[in-house]
């Protein structure tokens, strides 16, 4: 056992004293001591539940023979850290979350871990940690909100923001926003709709680190625990047959997540996460490999924000694996890959049975013939950039106007409920990329805003930030190379022309490229927006979007 190094032979009898410390017996030493990391916090709506989820995890560990150890790992609730300097925080705790769970689990050598996340960066920063590790590894997440009831209808945190920019416009009272505000998240778990957190417990499913529901079963549903609880046991069994997430998670598990992401209509915030999951397993994933599986892939699902479908309606049809089994009717998955339940994922989702075609529509009959993303090139983003297509409205998928160029998110979001935005333009917010944020804020705001003032419709937001899962509309983010490196996106000026078109993937800036090179021989790099602290370091290593924006050690010049 791995954990022999602190537990066996005389020369660790001093391992053995503090072990003694802790209140552990010589049975439990005997035993493989799992790491369990949890995620619990009292910040985070998604995770005030997750120590029930850690003690159903510790009770099937014990059951199963092995010795429970918990340690922690923060997490940022976006939604909470939206629209101010807060939200420079979020993208950044992903590494910080994957280096720290690396320092406990190699300090104190592990026998295997139970990761226990939920919402946006922990999910994705505990899969890069499981790969680095690569001692046996299962994922519980806490699970996902009900969705809220507001005036009959279902809603979630994404018509909470939009109901801020419908009283802006003066189409809602305050009296309504406070119905809102009170009704929209009314359980613990990741907030309801298809966003950053839902779509990447969904995608621990695909990539075979989750068990079947994961991604969908709802926080406050007594299933949950017992989940957990089978988590605990399970991942005993991965120990005993040495099954490792390098075993699980190949190439082909994350083409497979990538091919689901379509399906499902994901987040664009999984094409951050997928490449940097990628590059830690040594994957070489270029940001174009979107294109090539959306061309094939049918959407399957719109749930929230891109329709009136929410993650309890998802798990009640099936959930993941029904719209697996679903897609492979198709041939579109690799069905051999190994899954944390010890079984191919094959074999997990035969007699998936797909109980509502109306929440997860059949392949004969999809929402599109073509997936949720697109990664769109051109002069205005050589690298690509990404947009949720299914969230997109017909008329916009298609626009052409003109530039309003703003050098940060708070002076575009004052000019468009200023009512200075007018139908046509297109909203470039530059600056805000993982380097020149620095931390690549989320534009929810901004994006809630146009859709409240009732612009959904007729304008676009281009940046080489990103978008929230909750955001919906031609919201086109992760603009590479980005504004602080000099990519084009620093070029644009008030009033030039911007085609977008989706359907053939592109996004150009209607400027000659002599103006552009003469524009670029005049750009001068701007000073960093911080100097100190963690966020200095990151910049100084971050990559643009469309490598995932993961950390590079800066090569000496």
């Amino acid at each position: 056992m791995r954990s022999d190094t602190v537990t066996k032979g005389v020369q660790q009898a001093p391992h053995r004293s503090l072990f003694n410390a802790l209140g552990l017996t010589k049975e439990e030493m005997e035993r493989p001591l799992v790491g369990i990391v949890s995620s619990y916090n009292e910040i985070v709506p998604g995770h005030m539940n997750l120590d029930k989820i850690v003690n159903a995890v510790k009770q099937g560990v014990a059951m199963a023979g092995g010795t429970p150890i918990v340690f922690p790992a923060i997490a940022v609730c976006d939604g909470i850290a939206m629209g101010h300097i807060g939200m420079k925080y979020s993208l950044v705790t992903r590494d910080l979350i994957a280096d720290s769970t690396e320092a406990m689990a190699m300090a104190h050598q592990f026998d295997a871990l139970v990761m226990v996340p939920n919402c946006d960066k922990n999910v994705p920063g505990l899969l890069m940690a499981a790969a680095r590790i690569n001692v046996p590894t299962v994922f519980v997440s806490g699970g996902p909100m009900l969705a809220g009831h507001v005036k009959g209808q279902k809603r979630s945190l994404s018509s909470m923001f939009e109901a801020v920019g419908s009283y802006a416009a003066g189409t809602m009272t305050a009296e309504d926003v406070c119905e809102f505000e009170n009704k929209v998240c009314p359980t613990c778990g990741s907030c309801s709709g298809m966003y950053t957190a839902n779509s990447m417990n969904c995608l621990t499913e695909v990539l075979g680190m989750g068990l079947p529901g994961n991604g969908t079963i709802p926080a406050v549903y007594s299933e949950r625990i017992r989940l957990a609880k089978h988590a605990g046991m399970k991942v005993m069994e991965l120990w005993e047959k040495n099954i490792r997430p390098l075993d699980i998670m190949t190439e082909d598990a994350i083409l497979n997540a990538l091919t689901v992401d379509m399906a499902l209509g994901c987040s664009t915030n999984s094409m951050l996460h997928l490449p940097a999951i990628a590059h830690e397993i040594g994957m070489d994933f270029e940001i174009d490999f979107a294109n090539g599986i959306s061309e094939k892939t049918p959407n399957l699902c719109h749930l929230a924000p891109a329709g009136p479908t929410y993650m309890e309606d998802l798990n009640e049809a099936g959930g993941v694996h029904a719209v697996m089994n679903e897609l492979n009717k198709l041939g579109l998955l690799h069905t051999d890959c190994m899954t944390v339940t010890g079984k191919t994922l094959g074999e997990n989702i035969e007699g998936c049975v797909n109980r509502n075609p109306e929440v997860i529509r059949p392949v004969e009959n999809p929402y599109s013939a073509t997936g949720g993303l697109a990664v769109l090139k051109g002069n205005l983003a050589p690298d690509g950039s990404v947009v949720k297509r299914s969230a997109v409205v017909e008329e916009m998928l298609v626009h052409e106007g003109p530039a309003r160029v703003f050098e940060c998110e708070e002076d575009a979001i004052a000019a468009i409920k200023g009512g200075k935005i007018v139908a046509g333009d297109v909203v470039v917010i530059r600056y805000e990329g993982p380097k020149g944020g620095p931390g690549m804020r989320e534009m929810l705001n901004p994006t809630s805003a146009i859709a409240g003032m009732g612009l959904g419709s007729s304008v676009a937001l281009i940046t080489d930030g990103r978008f929230s899962g909750a955001s919906r509309g031609a919201s086109i983010g992760h603009v590479s190379p980005e504004a602080a490196v000099g990519g084009p996106i620093a070029l644009v000026e008030e009033g030039d022309i911007i085609k977008i078109n989706i359907p053939e993937m592109k996004l150009e800036l209607a400027v000659s490229d002599e103006e552009l090179e003469r524009r670029r021989a005049n750009w001068q790099p701007r000073e960093p927006k911080v100097t100190t602290g963690y966020l200095a370091r990151y910049a100084s290593m971050v990559t643009s979007g469309n490598r995932g924006a993961i950390l590079e050690i800066p090569k000496a010049k």
